[in-house]
């Protein structure tokens, strides 16, 4: 009987979310041989990067399935593969193709989403000038996340770090309090 590999994905923020996901998939899997896996958090190379064999000859499993998220071009990923070993030796070449191919099909099924890096911009408006600072929300990359009153209007504008210097300047000329919470 030959050895099964799964190769699973999750979306993954911090590396305490990733042991998280990483103890639940132990568990889940508990008969399995091996658990390998390799995550990349965080848009800066190198910066949220961790691999491990799990018990496999040295840097067969983890860079393998490293070499699939780095080539899928996504991050704040953690990819796993589960074993279960079925006889068969495959040699380290074997092992390091079997383990990314299951990465890369996981990684292939599991799908993108762009997400932006965006800050959130609390806005104190008062009433006359409303107007001009709702002219300032430009989806997708200034966005209207609340709005309160206390008693004046207050916006929660969600913005694309991209945009903040603009919008920064565009608050500062019409006089409006704000405050960015990063």
């Amino acid at each position: 009987m030959a050895s099964r590999f799964l190769g699973l994905v999750f979306r993954v923020r911090s590396p305490e979310e990733a042991a998280r996901a990483l103890e639940n998939l132990r568990r889940e899997h508990h008969d399995a041989t091996h658990v390998a896996f390799a995550w990349r958090i965080g848009a800066e190379p190198g910066v949220g990067v961790r691999v491990s064999d799990d018990g496999e000859p040295a840097g067969t499993a983890g860079k393998p399935i490293l070499a699939a998220i780095e080539s899928s071009g996504l991050t704040d990923v953690l990819a796993a593969v589960v074993r279960h070993f079925g006889g068969t030796k495959l040699g380290t070449g074997g092992l390091a193709r079997a383990y990314r191919r299951a990465a890369e099909i996981a990684l292939d099924a599991a799908g993108s989403e762009t997400v932006y890096d965006t800050v959130l911009v609390e806005v104190r408006v008062p009433h006359a000038k409303t107007g001009l600072a709702r002219r300032l929300i430009d989806p997708p990359s200034i966005c209207l996340r609340a709005e309160r009153f206390e008693p004046e209007p207050v916006l929660e504008l969600e913005v694309r770090r991209s945009r903040l210097p603009a919008l920064r300047g565009a608050l500062e000329e019409a006089r409006l309090e704000f405050r960015i919470q990063d």
